[in-house]
C-alpha cells in the first residue's frame, strides 16, 4: 500500500510553519526543492530544528506504534539545547489524530542541517487540551 505525500510550496508559508510540509518516502524523509531552498534562508539552529521536526513525524508515523503525527514541534513544553550539530530536548510535542503529546529527542543534523544523521526519542504523556492555547497547541 502507497502512503500519499502532501507537499505544500514552502516558499509561499512562514518559515515557523515548515514542519508542516512532508514528503514521506520509505524509508526516509526526503525533502522538496523548493521547502530545500526555504531551508537554506533560515538560520543554522532554526535550520536544525525544522529537519528535526520533519525526522519526529516521520520516524514516529513509521515505528511500531498507534501514533501518526501530523505536526512536531520541538520546542513547545521547553527550548532544545543545541550542540554543535546535535539538538536535544524533553519539550517536544506531536500531534497524532488530533491529540497532542509531549516528547523528549536526540537529533544529530549533518554540518549543513540540510538532513538528519540520527534521530531517538521517547514518547511522554498526553498534553491536556486546557494547556494547548497556553502552549501555542491548536486542535
Amino acid at each position: 500500500m502507497k502512503r500519499a505525500a502532501v507537499i505544500v510550496s514552502a516558499l509561499s508559508v512562514p518559515a515557523l510553519l515548515l514542519p508542516a510540509f512532508l514528503l514521506v518516502s520509505a524509508p526516509a524523509v526526503a525533502l522538496d526543492a523548493r521547502f530545500a531552498a526555504a531551508l537554506k534562508k533560515l538560520d543554522p539552529q532554526t535550520r536544525l530544528e525544522q529537519v528535526c521536526d520533519l525526522e519526529a513525524m516521520s520516524r514516529i508515523s513509521r515505528d511500531s506504534n498507534p501514533y501518526r503525527p501530523d505536526r512536531a514541534k520541538t520546542d513547545v513544553l521547553s527550548h532544545p539545547k543545541h550542540t554543535g550539530d546535535t539538538v536535544t530536548g524533553s519539550g517536544g510535542a506531536f500531534r497524532s489524530k488530533g491529540k497532542w503529546y509531549a516528547f523528549s529527542f536526540t537529533c544529530k543534523g549533518t554540518p549543513d542541517h540540510m538532513n538528519v544523521v540520527s534521530f531517538t526519542y521517547k514518547i511522554g504523556a498526553p498534553i491536556p487540551e486546557s494547556k494547548w492555547a497556553a502552549l501555542g497547541l491548536w486542535r
